[in-house]
């Protein structure tokens, strides 16, 4: 088949790979604008426009698709079919309805559920045991159109937002590959969605990462993993942001256990027996820091230090003297 290809990040390179190795021919690749990145200001493509000049596809980097101009150009270009994933702009009606095939479009989820720009964080913040991805025939709406194949992912007990991503990526990939052909024979049969089943997947910003100790120590968890390893979850120590990039959870008496000196948890941090306040350090040993949270407790594994690497709790903790009873916020 004859593709238009529009995509952005990297979880569009890909199925855009994939879709070159089945020996489809992709006779454009839209992509969003370059940007200016850095101190430097240097102008940075975006992953799907380094590979398409990598296999010499044209490239169109239209500011907003839905005009006139943008419009026109794309007719130049004879497309069969045109495959979104990730591209970052909505379509308008116009270009919906100018290949013969339509738009089909890639997303990460299993749709109804998780429409919108952030389905694979949300899915881990909200402890789904199962995701996927859909392809589905683009439709005036937000992820609203016809379900024509999807393909389930089980979430692993430690997945971040980073492996549920590249995994996702892997099965959209495959599953591009095994629709076109499909599509094109006429094979497959578009479902409407439920509408009263869907859920939305609104944008991930850097403030969602500041941790609210006060929530449990389960979702608290959760979010460390889900924002793993962007824009991440983060607190502050003596003044100084603290990103935290693993952490388990504890029941707050019963594991997170007692010093080398064999206090108990409430003496050690000088603390009532009442609890320990959110986000104070009730249990130390040689690997690890424990903190208090609303419900359960924190045991943290690996953090990172503003102007600091990323590095094991246990390396931390050789340079700095974490105290019980230091508060973390």
């Amino acid at each position: 088949m004859k593709i238009i290809y529009m995509g952005t990040p990297d979880f569009a390179v890909a199925p855009l790979e994939a879709i070159l190795k089945a020996g489809h021919e992709v006779t454009a690749v839209v992509t969003q604008p370059d940007r200016q990145k850095g101190r430097g200001r240097e102008v940075q493509y975006s992953p799907v426009k380094e590979c398409a000049l990598s296999h010499g596809i044209p490239v169109l980097q239209p500011v907003k698709i839905k005009e006139k101009e943008a419009v026109e150009e794309l007719r130049k270009y004879p497309a069969d079919i045109f495959v979104v994933a990730a591209f970052g702009q909505l379509l308008s009606e116009e270009i919906l309805n100018m290949p013969k095939f339509g738009c089909i479009n890639i997303h990460a989820s299993l749709l109804p559920a998780y429409r919108g720009a952030a389905p694979i964080q949300w899915c881990v913040i909200n402890g789904e045991e199962k995701t996927g991805v859909t392809i589905m025939q683009m439709a005036k709406g937000m992820d609203t159109g016809d379900i024509l194949l999807q393909k389930e992912v089980v979430l692993d007990e430690k997945e971040t937002g980073g492996s549920l991503f590249d995994r996702l990526m892997e099965t959209g990939a495959e599953l591009i590959v095994e629709a076109l052909p499909e599509i094109e024979a006429g094979e497959l049969t578009p479902v409407k969605q439920k509408e009263e089943l869907a859920t939305y997947a609104g944008k991930i910003t850097k403030d969602m990462g500041n941790i609210d100790f006060t929530k449990s120590a389960v979702t608290i968890e959760r979010l460390i993993r889900g924002l793993n390893p962007w824009p991440s979850a983060f607190t502050h120590y003596k003044g100084k942001m603290l990103k935290i990039w693993e952490a388990d959870v504890v029941s707050e008496c019963a594991d997170a256990g007692a010093d080398g000196n064999g206090c108990s948890i409430a003496e050690n941090a000088g603390m009532s027996t009442e609890g320990p306040a959110p986000g104070i350090v009730i249990a130390l040993d040689k690997e690890s820091f424990t903190l208090a949270t609303g419900e359960g407790a924190l045991r943290i594994r690996s953090l990172q230090l503003e102007g600091k690497k990323r590095m094991s709790c246990a390396e931390f903790m050789r340079g700095y003297e974490v105290k019980a009873g230091e508060t973390l916020s």
